[in-house]
Formats: structure tokens, sequence, C-alpha cells
């Protein structure tokens, strides 16, 4: 149970003082807990469990909590409530979580005496696990002083596997549109996880390119002939024009948010084991219900293979053309700057073949995207739904408690590091040897793309960060930081060898350009009217500083 210990929750601490049987990870902020709750149940597919005191406490769990849920994983939040006697009356930190939370959650009550607390905690587990997502109990200070009234639980809490998949009439509709199809791309996510093979065999009978959503990443890339790469903001141009050239998109365990990179013209096919998904993010005219792997065994033997090749073939050039355009960014120069791009595909290549990488939301999502391999065995977790900042930190704090064998890395942004920076020190408190990768560039970098694209000047974006080398080492850390391309490998190896937490501080060009795979008109427009605007306001070496970094490599 991650969480910060206080008054209100002192019942159940004790409890577990007392027991032995779980086990409390102490952290130094709530929000800290519920991430890293969220990062061992992603990792694990079972219940993780994070706890707040009362009021402000409970509060701070609320982001990690959203992103949680978002991302439909697992998690008991334990909210810690005021003294029963005295809600309702405006008593000192009183909020009332069963209202707070109830957005952020499949399920959200409070218990008010102890008889309640058996049913109310098990059918919480129990709608956690089944329902993939958050559930809170709230718990009064004085009730969880109190005995319980029952030793023994009533549930077992196994993960269900139920198979789900379409009817037999609309298996045949959905495999002789598939027959009649030329040109077939397939739009993948995590909804595929556990069918790798199946979504490789219909590949190859559909002769159809993969594209993959972000969280699909880890699921799909490895072992893929067929894959062109991921499309949206953080993607491939082979990816977007894989989707955009396609006669059929088939959408499989893919909730991909980005209407505007859907094809306009093609049929679209969507096959989702939750239905109220389908049609959320783009027209669709075959809707189908059902889990991928079971619908997919199902199809397969329908299927004839595609004799039409050209579709596949011009998607993989593509996607060849692209990859080595993003492979000629990430190289060492012969001093500064280091661009990150290489820093990446250096961390690739010494991280263990099972590492599990966690990446801050912006910059650091974009160039994980891009430049980490999977393999089958390596996990990536991210804020990829809820798009929080400084949850990589969080998140590797509990990968490597659920996973103390397993190398584990956080691939952090000046921004996101430093806003949960205080949780070093659980890294220090319950010797958990995580790697930390800083990369500064002293603002917030995605941020500030965001603006050039709109034609805003830069602002607010600032930050004056300290030497966060020295703060690691300060901490109890290993503190290192690169000054110099040359550098960059073995301070990484170093990093990764060490016996403990270590910080890697990387200072990266503010300037680094991370194109989308396509640029609209309006994007065009707006980064030419950054242009004049920065001149104009007496901030032309912004222009300068941004071609020497991106054109002189």
């Amino acid at each position: 149970m991650y969480g910060v210990s206080g008054d209100s929750l002192n019942g159940i601490t004790d409890a577990i003082r007392a027991t032995q049987r779980l086990e409390w990870i102490h952290v130094r902020h709530e929000e800290t807990a519920a991430f890293a709750a969220g990062a061992e149940s992603h990792l694990t597919g079972g219940l993780a469990v994070c706890a707040g005191s009362c009021g402000p406490g409970n509060l701070h769990l609320i982001n990690g909590l959203y992103d949680c849920h978002r991302s439909r994983v697992p998690v008991l939040a334990i909210a810690a409530q005021i003294p029963s006697g005295e809600i309702g009356s405006g008593y000192f930190q009183e909020t009332h979580p069963e209202h707070l939370f109830r957005e952020c959650s499949h399920y959200c009550e409070l218990v008010s005496n102890p008889h309640q607390m058996p049913r109310v905690l098990e059918i919480a587990m129990q709608t956690a696990i089944s329902r993939r997502g958050v559930a809170v109990v709230a718990v009064p200070g004085d009730v969880a002083l109190q005995n319980a009234v029952e030793n023994s639980p009533r549930l077992r809490f196994s993960v269900p596997r139920p198979t789900v998949c379409p009817s037999e009439d609309e298996l045949n509709i959905l495999a002789d549109l598939l027959i009649r199809t030329e040109k077939i791309t397939i739009l993948s996510g995590a909804g595929c996880a556990g069918a790798h093979d199946e979504l490789i065999e219909l590949a190859d009978k559909l002769q159809a390119p993969i594209v993959h959503a972000m969280r699909g990443k880890e699921f799909i890339e490895y072992e893929n002939p067929f894959d062109v790469g991921m499309t949206g903001l953080l993607g491939f141009s082979s990816g977007y024009h894989a989707m955009m050239s396609c006669d059929l998109l088939l959408m499989i365990g893919t909730d991909f948010p980005y209407q505007q990179f859907f094809p306009k013209d093609a049929t679209v096919v969507q096959l989702d084991v939750r239905g109220e998904q389908i049609g959320r993010r783009t027209k669709v005219d075959f809707g189908f219900v059902g889990d991928t792997k079971t619908t997919l065994q199902t199809l397969l033997p329908k299927l004839k293979k595609n004799k039409h090749t050209a579709h596949l073939k011009e998607s993989l050039e593509r996607y060849r053309r692209a990859r080595e355009g993003l492979d000629d960014m990430a190289i060492a120069n012969s001093g500064t700057p280091i661009h990150p791009q290489y820093v990446t595909r250096v961390l690739d290549r010494l991280a263990a073949e099972d590492a599990i990488f966690t990446c801050d939301v912006g910059t650091p999502t974009i160039w994980a995207a891009r430049y980490l391999t999977m393999n089958g065995k390596r996990r990536i977790i991210g804020s990829f739904n809820h798009g929080s900042m400084a949850n990589a930190l969080p998140q590797a704090i509990g990968a490597q408690v659920s996973h103390p064998g397993r190398q584990v890395i956080s691939m952090s942004g000046d921004g996101g590091f430093a806003m949960l920076m205080g949780d070093l020190l659980t890294l220090r408190q319950h010797r958990l040897p995580v790697k930390l990768i800083v990369f500064k560039n002293d603002s917030l970098a995605f941020v500030e793309l965001e603006m050039k694209a709109a034609g805003i000047v830069n602002y607010g974006t600032d930050l004056s960060n300290p030497d966060f080398k020295t703060i690691a080492e300060g901490a109890g850390l290993l503190g290192l930081r690169a000054e110099a391309s040359a550098q960059v490998e073995s301070l990484v190896r170093d990093a990764l060898r060490y016996d403990g937490p270590a910080l890697v501080e990387i200072p990266v060009p503010r300037q680094e350009l991370s194109m989308p795979p396509t640029i609209t008109l309006e994007q065009a427009k707006g980064f030419s009217l950054f242009m004049m605007r920065a001149v104009l306001s007496g901030r032309g070496d912004e222009i300068i500083d941004l071609a020497r970094v991106n054109l002189l490599r």
C-alpha cells in the first residue's frame, strides 16, 4: 500500500504494522502514491492499493487516480475521513471524498460503521478488478480504529478472463468485407495485448500494414514485419500515410483520440471489447464487440490471403524512409548540443532486454515512442491517456517496488521531474535502484512547440533549474551529468550498472523540434507567424538558435 501516514490513517497503518501481511510504502506525496499503485497494477495486471489521510491527504491522490482510471488499471484507494461524528460540521480538514472521487472511479462509498467494512471493501475490490479501474473507500479515522467484525474474507479475487466474440453472422459479414477489399490498414492499440501472434497472422492474410497507438507499442511493435510505426502527434509519416491511403481502416482494440488523423473517405471497421467505444473518434461503418484474441482466432479461418500487395509494399517503403530520417536525427555531435534523440538511442541500446521504462508527458514521450525498441519483454508506462506531468518518477517507484529484480528507467523532463522531485527521497528510503534520465532544457519544451505551431511567442515556459546532479547527491543517490555527447554513453552505462538509485542529468537543446507526421496549413502559418512575432518582439536570437539546433546537425 502506497501512501503518506496521517492521524486519520492511524487505524489502518497500525493494523499493517501489527499483522505484517501488507507492505507500507511511505512516499513523500500522495500523488506519487496513486501513480506508483497504477504502475504496479499496469505491470502485474492485479489490484494495487494507495491511501491518503483526511482532507488534503486524499485530495492529493486525485490526479494519479484519474490517470489510473483512464488507463484502466485496477487500483483501490483508501481515503481517510474526519471523525464520523464531525462530518457535516465544517470540521478541520473536512471534505466529502464520496463526492470528490466519483468522477475518477467506478465505485466510491463511505464506511460509517465496522459492520459495513467487509462487504463494502470486497465490493470495491471486485469492482476495480472486474471493471478495470479505480474504486475508492472512504473511512473515518475513528471507524478505522474499531475492531473488525469479520476475520476471514467472503470472496476470492481472481482476475476475470472472459472471452467475448461477435456472432457467427457478424464474423461472416466482417470476413466478406475484408476479402473484397484490396487496400487495408490495421490501427491497433493496447486492446491487442496477448494477441500478438493472431494480429500478425491477420496482417499477413490481409497484406495490411499495422499502425499502432502509443499504448499499444509494447504489445505490437516487436517481431512485426508489418509494422509501419505510429500516427498522431508522436508518430511517423509512414503511419499517417498508411491510414490516409487505405480503402478500409480496421481498428482493433484502440481508442486513438485524434480525429484529424483518421481517413475521411475510407470504410472504417472497429473491433473493441467495450462497445461504448465504437464510433467515439471517427465515423464507423461496421462495429463489432469482442476481445481481440478470441475474435481473431475465430475470424482467421474465414479469410483468404489478399493477392494485392502494393499498399503494403508502399507503406513499408515509406516506413523504411521515415525510420532512416528519424535515425539520422539520433547522432552524436562532437561537443554540444546533446540531442535527446541520441540520448534515447544510447539508452535503448544499453538497457536490459527486460527493462521497464517510464516516460514523462511531453518530449520524453516523443523520444520514447520513436527510439525505444520493444521486444516482447520490455515494458513502457506513461500517462498516455490522462496526459499528466510528473508521472515518470512515481510510476518508476511502483514498477521497482513490484519488480525488484528488473531494471527500471525513468525518462523525465526537467519540468515534470521538478514537480514531484521530493520523491527522490523515497528511492533512498526504500533502496529502490531506479535509474533517472533527466532531459534538461530549462523549459516546458512541448508547451513551447505547441505555442510555435499556434504562432504564439513563448511565454511562461522558462524554468530556472537547479543542478539536478547535486540535488541527487544530496538525496543520497548517484548523481551524474553529461557535458558533451561523448560522455553520454559512459555515464548512462555507469548509472545502469550502479547498485542503487542513480540520476543522469543531460542538458539538451531547448529548440529541438519534433515534427508531427504531417504539417497542416494552419501549423505552417502558425510557425511562420511565431518567427515574425519573435523577431518583432526582439527575440530573433531564438530563430537563430532554432536553425542552429535543427539544421546544423
